[in-house]
């Protein structure tokens, strides 16, 4: 029988040490991403002009403190954002990409802690803080910015979403009509606007009953992104239309929804 080699102590470790390391140099060899890793170490620059915001009433921008004084940390994922607000085609139109850069990143579709404790399921919309949250299980909400008009401020309680539509018409109600007469070729009668990019209910529309009746307030999307976070002259709920479309997604059948 043939004897084993024998080794001091030095060498195993040596030996040992050398195999290890191999094997780490050949593990981050074949799973490095040169790509990822430049996004994920690049440099992170703190943006003073969109921190500490507060929205008055009349939608103007105020700085709630002085400047430096907001929260700081890793903005959003400059990557993921850029590929969920890209133009995407859908129902036969091409919805144009959102220029994302240009809204405040609060405003970002983001998944957070729920602060309502609402069930899963329920839709919040939050008129002071421009805010519409999905509850989602395990304590978490996806949350979306949104814009309202004076319909969105005109009702708070409980309803459900009695339907949802992909690609709506729109039908201005009466009263708007009387305010702006040139709407009147979209009225009931005349069967309102087609969809379409231009049309102010956007690419869907989720319609909000109570005790059986229709409210007349819509969480609806729109083309107008710049009205985000903002109180807007006419409307209810408005959201980017990537918004409403992943929103539609999510929502089942006569969802109830709490606007505060």
């Amino acid at each position: 029988m043939s004897s084993l080699p024998v080794f001091s102590r030095r060498q195993f470790l040596r030996t040992s040490g050398l195999a290890i390391a191999s094997a780490g140099l050949a593990g981050c060899t074949s799973s490095m991403n040169t790509d990822r890793f430049r996004e994920q170490t690049m440099p992170v620059f703190r943006n003073p002009a969109l921190e500490s915001r507060w929205i008055a009433p009349d939608g103007e921008v105020l700085l709630e403190g002085p400047v430096g004084e907001g929260p700081i940390g890793l903005p959003p994922q400059d990557a993921y954002y850029g590929e969920i607000y890209a133009a995407k085609e859908d129902g036969g139109f091409l919805i144009p990409a959102v220029p994302y850069r240009q809204l405040d990143p609060r405003l970002y579709r983001q998944d957070v802690s729920d602060p309502f404790g609402e069930a899963p399921g329920t839709i919040v919309v939050d008129t002071a803080d421009r805010y519409l949250y999905h509850v989602q299980s395990g304590g978490r909400a996806t949350r979306y910015g949104v814009g309202l008009g004076r319909e969105g401020f005109a009702w708070s309680s409980r309803g459900v979403i009695q339907w949802k539509q992909k690609w709506p018409r729109w039908t201005p109600p009466d009263t708007m009509i009387a305010r702006q007469p040139i709407l009147a070729k979209f009225s009931a009668d005349n069967g309102g606007m087609p969809p379409g990019l231009d049309n102010p209910l956007g690419s869907r529309a989720l319609y909000i009953f109570q005790n059986g009746q229709d409210t007349l307030y819509r969480v609806h999307g729109t083309p107008e992104w710049q009205s985000i976070g903002k109180a807007v002259s006419s409307g209810c709920v408005r959201m980017l239309n990537q918004d409403v479309i992943d929103l539609y997604d999510r929502v089942r059948g006569k969802a109830p929804i709490l606007v505060i």
